[in-house]
């Protein structure tokens, strides 16, 4: 009971900490090496393997072909440098394409009409949603034509009785989230990058985010795609079946091919009614076996109530604080937990969530921590999490890693790459996803460091794949990852992989250098 009070009083005194919040991303400073036109020489292993290919053999753009897109799209064929700008450049600042032309359609028959003009004319294309990707997958490399799914923004159906949502593939997540929540229900998925990323991309890319552990992957949850292929096809899989077993299933090639086989543009997705009672609650580990130990007894005492539980070191917390002002609402520990739980009855809840509570306190297991049911204070204990990318970013260039291992593994990567790289690197600092064994091991210095890059790889996904890790957990391979498929995949995937671009995209106009390694086109 005396941990239990503990927990009260801790619960009570959140509401009187001030926290910094907010999820947009802060202003992007100067970058300090782009990414950009350069050939490999090298291979794995060597900064060569994750820099860009020559270009291959497209077409250019033409007068004519500006004529045809500015008839087709009054107004919104764009060819302003200025405004180019934003669309060339990656979120992380790292990659920088030198596209002259940005398309904005409307309509699924727009994009058609695109593609089956730049088919024809051999003109490559860069499909791009919120453009919040970190592996050089979201922009140009080299003068591919930019097509932003920014204005496909409209809601088309929704089932209240099935909880089902269709809607255009540029719709932002938590405008999404927002319409749904008015309807008493949720995404299925969320994201730190909710307030840019759109739903076409979290398709593409099969963005995991901090529901999967509840909600599953949205190769569960996405029920039908609209996708328009190369040649201007459209390939209508716009189901709203929750059971449809009638041959190839055939939407999950376009899951996760990050715009590489087809442009998805629009999605029905399975959304979960809204829960009645949210509890998050942040705790202090001493250390990682601890931290383990928690997750078992959560998932055993919480069960069913249980939808995320996240993980973040102490470095993490440490450039929180110094980089965006945060405020450590526990005693300083060596690991953080975020865990949330939403049901249905309040009292049921929290009845639940305190018995775990006071049984790992018991045990040791957590030594600090805090309970928010506030809405204002559930975000200020999320953006802990949330915005760990966000400091990175004010920390230095920055190295990042987003690998799966076997959960007991992800923080021994972690320690063994400081061990290895010792002051080299600024900091070394591990987050992530403990629900589904997802580690974000990011490495950052005063400025890019080819030294320190060939130190960090190929040993990072060397280690990974000795555990029959995966190389990519959710931030897919890009521009940045694609010749590190291998660690992953066996050559025959990688092949056939190959075989299904030259079936679907026979002149590999779309999302070119990217997702396949080089020596498959």
């Amino acid at each position: 009971m005396a941990v239990f009070q503990r927990l009260t009083q801790l619960k009570a005194a959140s509401r009187c900490l001030q926290y910094t919040t907010g999820l947009c991303p802060a202003p992007r400073s100067t970058p300090t090496g782009w990414i950009q036109h350069r050939p490999v020489h090298g291979g794995q292993g060597s900064e060569a393997a994750s820099a860009a290919p020559s270009r291959w053999p497209f077409s250019r753009v033409t007068t004519a072909d500006l004529d045809f897109f500015t008839q087709l799209l009054p107004g919104r064929t764009i060819t302003d440098p200025d405004v180019l700008e934003s669309s060339n450049v990656d979120w992380l600042k790292s990659v920088k394409g030198s596209s002259e032309v940005l398309l904005r359609p409307k309509t699924t028959e727009e994009v058609s009409q695109i593609l089956r003009y730049c088919n024809e004319r051999n003109l490559a294309v860069s499909p791009q949603g919120g453009n919040t990707g970190l592996v050089g997958g979201s922009v140009p490399v080299f003068d591919e034509i930019i097509l932003s799914t920014a204005l496909m923004n409209q809601v088309l159906t929704f089932d209240s009785i099935s909880g089902i949502l269709t809607c255009q593939a540029g719709c932002v997540l938590e405008n999404l989230s927002q319409y749904l929540e008015e309807r008493d229900f949720i995404m299925p998925l969320d994201l730190g990058a909710k307030g840019s990323c759109h739903i076409g991309g979290n398709v593409s890319t099969n963005a995991g985010g901090l529901r999967l552990l509840r909600y599953g992957s949205l190769r569960g949850t996405v029920l039908g795609l609209e996708v328009v292929l190369a040649d201007g096809r459209l390939l209508n899989c716009l189901s709203t079946l929750r059971k449809d077993n009638t041959g190839y299933d055939l939407k999950q090639l376009f899951i996760g091919s990050e715009g590489t086989l087809g442009v998805i543009t629009a999605v029905s997705i399975l959304c979960p009614r809204k829960p009645k009672s949210v509890n998050v609650a942040f705790l202090g580990c001493s250390n990682f076996q601890d931290l383990l130990e928690t997750f078992q007894a959560c998932r055993g005492m919480l069960g069913e109530i249980l939808s995320a539980f996240e993980f973040l070191d102490s470095s993490c917390m440490n450039l929180l604080e110094k980089h965006l002002k945060l405020t450590n609402p526990i005693r300083e520990s060596p690991f953080y937990i975020v865990i949330e739980t939403a049901g249905s009855n309040a009292a049921h809840d929290e009845e639940k969530l305190h018995n775990f509570l006071d049984t790992v306190m018991a045990s040791s297991l957590v030594t600090d921590g805090t309970v928010a049911t506030e809405e204002a204070k559930i975000k200020a204990l999320w953006s802990m999490r949330e915005r760990v990318t966000e400091a990175l970013r004010h920390d230095g260039y920055t190295y990042k890693y987003d690998v799966s291992l076997p959960v007991e593994k992800i923080y021994d990567l972690v320690t063994d790459m400081r061990a290895r790289l010792g002051d080299r690197a600024k900091n070394v600092v591990g987050y992530g996803h403990v629900g589904d064994g997802n580690l974000h091991l990011n490495i950052t210095s005063p400025f890019k460091d080819p030294a320190l890059l060939a130190a960090i790889e190929p040993y990072v996904y060397e280690w990974t794949s000795g555990y029959q890790g995966s190389v990519s957990a959710e931030h897919g391979l890009g521009l940045k990852k694609r010749n590190y498929i291998y660690y992953s995949k066996t050559p025959e995937a990688v092949t056939l992989m190959g075989d299904i671009k030259s079936m679907l995209d026979p002149k590999g106009i779309l999302n070119p250098y990217k997702t396949l390694p080089d020596n498959v086109r």
